[in-house]
């Protein structure tokens, strides 16, 4: 089932429960995707999808970090039920210790041998990761690895 059929799913059955902030979270990735398919102007794939659900993860991020500095905990929790909620639809993260041993291995694979040759790293390694890691993060382990082996 494509990924965008099973949150339509999900929907229908958060309605059935009455589950509200499933079904609020829910509503907001299919608004997003709705409004990504219109700009397309074609349908979207599975990894659109993604991309759009760490799209609306990351903007939750920044917004409870707002929240907690204002002491707006009803609204922290609400966009922790959001991102919860939101997870579900993301492939399998990759833990840190599988993650560096990609990094490591696209390092090797593109030559890269100091900070300077990041973007060659980034380029490469992005879509290996594809939905299964914050580019944050690797951006930070990938600097990090480039950064030790700098001559």
């Amino acid at each position: 089932m494509a990924l965008l059929e099973k949150i339509r799913q999900d929907l229908k059955e958060a309605m059935k429960r009455g589950d509200k902030e499933r079904l609020s979270a829910l509503r907001m990735v299919l608004s997003n995707a709705k409004n990504r398919q219109i700009e397309k102007k074609e349908a979207l794939d599975d990894a659109e999808i993604v991309r759009i659900v760490q799209g609306l993860i990351r903007q939750s991020k920044d917004a409870i970090s707002q929240f907690r500095q204002g002491n707006r905990a009803d609204l922290v929790k609400k966009e922790e039920t959001f991102i919860s909620v939101c997870q579900a639809y993301l492939p399998e993260q990759l833990t840190e210790k599988d993650l560096t041993a990609l990094i490591k291995d696209t390092i090797e694979e593109t030559g890269a041998i100091g900070v300077k040759d990041m973007g060659k790293v980034m380029k490469v390694v992005m879509p290996k990761v594809a939905g299964r890691a914050d580019g944050k993060r690797v951006n930070q382990i990938v600097r990090a690895i480039l950064s030790e082996n700098s001559p």
